[in-house]
């Protein structure tokens, strides 16, 4: 297996959720329920036909919620709210994560579809708050999500930085092929990366902390 070469890198993006910590842990799946909950109140459906709603705005507007505000005018802050409101149980922190996210030169930040509050009750729940500069959320970018072109220059724009020496981290295939029009590193995270034959991915790892613990570094060189 060969050892990536990072050695350009100076600025990290990682998405948060199924990426900073694994989608085995099933945490989204009680996300995902409150939203099917929301979305049964709001359109007056049964549960399973209300599902199939949610699914499709997912995969028609990048999320949910942007088919909700869309479609049926939901005011964002009580739909995020709401479906943030879980147990933070089936998370739990793995030092070897957040030591490799801590040797890492340069400027690391959180770009996610989810709100500030939920990115900061994982990251701190997960002991990774202290390791990134900021988060771009879903009201930084003004309710448009990933992968909207424009949601990627905002946060280039933002936060100043050089796409061509940025990494970005996503368990979403489809949020990575902006990125690497732009010039950034794409590295697919999850269960189902080592499937992807997408040209714009150009890694594939299963294993976050092994993948970066592996990684050839800018000023360390391994």
């Amino acid at each position: 297996m060969s050892v990536p070469d990072l050695t350009v890198i100076d600025t990290w993006l990682f998405d948060l959720d199924n990426t900073l910590y694994p989608a085995e842990s099933e945490y989204m799946a009680l996300i995902e329920g409150k939203m099917t909950d929301f979305m049964a109140r709001e359109t007056g459906l049964p549960r399973e036909e209300a599902r199939a709603i949610q699914k499709r705005y997912y995969h028609e507007h990048g999320t949910t919620l942007a088919g909700l505000m869309a479609h049926h005018g939901v005011e964002p802050k009580a739909f995020l709210d709401e479906v943030h409101d879980v147990a933070m149980d089936r998370l739990t922190p793995d030092p070897v994560l957040r030591d490799a996210i801590d040797a890492l030169p340069g400027r690391r930040l959180v770009f996610t579809n989810g709100s500030l509050g939920h990115a900061a009750r994982v990251l701190k729940h997960l002991g990774l708050d202290h390791l990134f500069e900021d988060t771009f959320a879903i009201e930084t970018a003004d309710y448009l999500p990933k992968p909207a072109m424009a949601t990627f220059e905002k946060i280039i724009a933002h936060h100043v930085f050089d796409p061509k020496t940025t990494a970005f981290f996503e368990d979403s295939e489809k949020n990575l092929a902006p990125a690497a029009l732009l010039g950034m590193t794409t590295v697919l995270v999850g269960g189902h990366a080592a499937a992807s034959t997408a040209d714009f991915v150009q890694h594939r790892t299963n294993d976050l902390a092994g993948f970066l613990t592996s990684a050839r570094l800018k000023e360390a060189l391994r």
